[in-house]
């Protein structure tokens, strides 16, 4: 069930309870200044609940939020100082790029193991500004999209992946991406939406068995972090 909780639900999810909260305060009704010192632990399980929904393979954007909401959560609960983050904020920068080393290994190892080379791999950048990548090889292995106020398409329609699944990983802020895939491609999507949506957008087909219990592996995996922007995947 964890698996079919959208971007959209969680998105309305956390509009609605902000919207309750400041409705409680404006009205009088009840004092929330102590509630709104725990909204980062939303944010917390919401990136603990990314990483495990993914079975690990979504990293980057999940621990990125957990680190940066846990450091505002101690910070209301009185366990870290303003000077504190002031001073330290700068290991978040430290953070991300030990991540991004972290994800290139792994995928570098998968690459070992499945006896391909980095021919198979693509990194599409967009930032303040779009971009169109097609890619056309027998050996595909994963992505790394970054759309940063711009948008990146990605067309996987001529690829082959020989040791399923190949992961995608998108990194969307104020920007989004379309990927476009074979119709008869498997897609399971383990982004986490925060203010944004992450869809498979396809016409529905009809799945098999394995498919449809959702014992399937899939062809393709699509992990990330989407803030204010969207992931699309298409035929």
């Amino acid at each position: 069930m964890a698996r079919t909780l959208s971007g959209r639900l969680l998105t309305g999810g956390l509009v609605i309870l902000i919207g309750v909260l400041l409705l409680l305060r404006t009205t009088g009704i009840a004092e929330t200044d102590t509630l709104w010192d725990w909204v980062p632990a939303l944010f917390v399980l919401l990136g603990v609940w990314a990483i495990i929904r993914s079975d690990f393979r979504n990293l980057t954007g999940p621990v990125m939020v957990v680190a940066i909401a846990g450091a505002f959560l101690l910070r209301n609960l009185g366990l870290v100082s303003d000077a504190a983050i002031g001073t330290w904020w700068p290991l978040f920068l430290v953070l991300f790029g030990v991540l991004i080393v972290v994800n290139r290994s792994r995928r570098q190892r998968r690459l070992q193991h499945a006896s391909v080379d980095a021919d198979g791999e693509l990194t599409a950048v967009g930032v303040f500004g779009g971009g169109d990548r097609r890619l056309s090889t027998d050996a595909f292995t994963g992505a790394e999209i970054v759309a940063v106020f711009g948008g990146v398409d990605l067309d996987l329609r001529d690829v082959s992946i020989p040791t399923p699944p190949a992961v995608v990983e998108t990194v969307c802020l104020f920007g989004g991406s379309e990927i476009r895939v074979p119709e008869d491609w498997e897609v399971r999507i383990d982004v986490l939406a925060l203010f944004g949506d992450a869809s498979d957008s396809r016409p529905r087909r009809a799945k098999s068995a394995d498919e449809a219990d959702g014992t399937a592996e899939p062809d393709l995996v699509v992990t990330g972090l989407v803030l204010f922007g969207g992931v699309e995947v298409l035929d």
